[in-house]
């Protein structure tokens, strides 16, 4: 039914909860901000790896705009327990529904796409699964667990949900399987999350991270903002000084980019230079990395990030 190339008709497959509202307007985008279509071989020898062994990419679901730089390098972001999110944020391009029954043999695909890629680093991210009692805690220690057996000289970084409605010992099943990176992203100010995240809390998202240097003091913490959505400066600075009083290492902040105009809107693109100044701020309140610009993403260039992060570590122990 579905199967054409109408906007409003992939709209209901996507996301059913915005069809019947209104649009908003959408600023145009200015041209520094567009990429070109991706057509390098490297980047069909991983879209090829990807379908073959059937894996979810956020790359592709969330409509990155670095899916040609990174899958060139074969640098991929896999997507478990499934494609379907069973929150509705008004930001995220992620299909939104009932989501299908747990899939037990994803984590082991997704294992050896990642050898197959034979990827130095490795992000995993997932959908909310509100419908599971762990929210999926228990699938993404298997999929590290079975990374590190295929891929032992991989370093893991996961992207998690934040768990609000799951049982109270997820966190620490995820942390078990002892992630190199613990990445969990604000996303947006306070004052923002009842329109741009209705289903999630802010003061939860910051206490998971709080909560993950109590359990793995060692391990590294991350987050990340978007910028665009209509927040102020000193919203901003307020939530980099919230995520340090939560020992967060690493603050990722990038443009927000609206998918469609049933998305919340977009307020503002910033420049280059606004960039630059929010990371001198977040660099003077002691993170340890910051990656600030408008294409930056939780995985943009996570592979290099997380070795300067090791470098930083050992030089600070000295």
């Amino acid at each position: 039914m579905f199967r054409n190339n109408n906007k409003i008709n992939k709209i209901k497959v996507r996301h059913p909860e915005k069809v019947n509202k209104p649009d908003n307007f959408q600023i145009k985008k200015p041209s520094w901000l567009k990429v070109k279509v991706p057509n390098s071989k490297g980047y069909f020898e991983t879209k090829k790896i990807v379908d073959v062994h059937n894996v979810y990419t956020v790359c592709q679901e969330a409509s990155c705009p670095n899916i040609g730089s990174c899958w060139s390098k074969k640098h991929a972001t896999f997507m478990i327990l499934g494609d379907i999110c069973t929150r509705a944020c008004a930001f995220c391009n992620v299909s939104t529904g009932k989501p299908s029954k747990l899939d037990l043999f994803e984590p082991a695909r997704v294992a050896m796409a990642v050898s197959k890629l034979n990827l130095k680093h490795v992000v995993i991210t997932s959908v909310d699964r509100d419908d599971l009692k762990d929210g999926g805690a228990k699938h993404f220690a298997n999929t590290v667990n079975l990374i590190r057996k295929k891929s032992p000289n991989t370093s893991i970084e996961i992207l998690t949900p934040d768990f609000l409605r799951s049982t109270p010992n997820s966190l620490n099943v995820v942390l078990s399987s002892e992630p190199n990176v613990f990445n969990h992203n604000l996303e947006t100010v306070p004052r923002l999350y009842h329109e741009v995240r209705p289903g999630s809390r802010y003061y939860q998202s910051l206490k998971i991270l709080d909560k993950a240097k109590d359990i793995n003091p060692l391990v590294f913490t991350k987050s990340g903002l978007m910028v665009g959505l209509g927040e102020e400066l000193k919203e901003i600075i307020q939530v980099m000084d919230d995520l340090r009083t939560a020992r967060v290492d690493f603050l990722t902040i990038g443009q927000y980019l609206q998918p469609t105009k049933k998305h919340f809107p977009i307020s503002k693109y910033l420049t280059i230079e606004d960039f630059y100044e929010l990371k001198k701020i977040a660099y003077s309140k002691g993170f340890l990395m910051v990656s600030s610009s408008p294409f930056t993403r939780s995985s943009f260039h996570a592979d290099e990030d997380y070795q300067e992060l090791l470098k930083k570590r050992i030089n600070s122990n000295k």
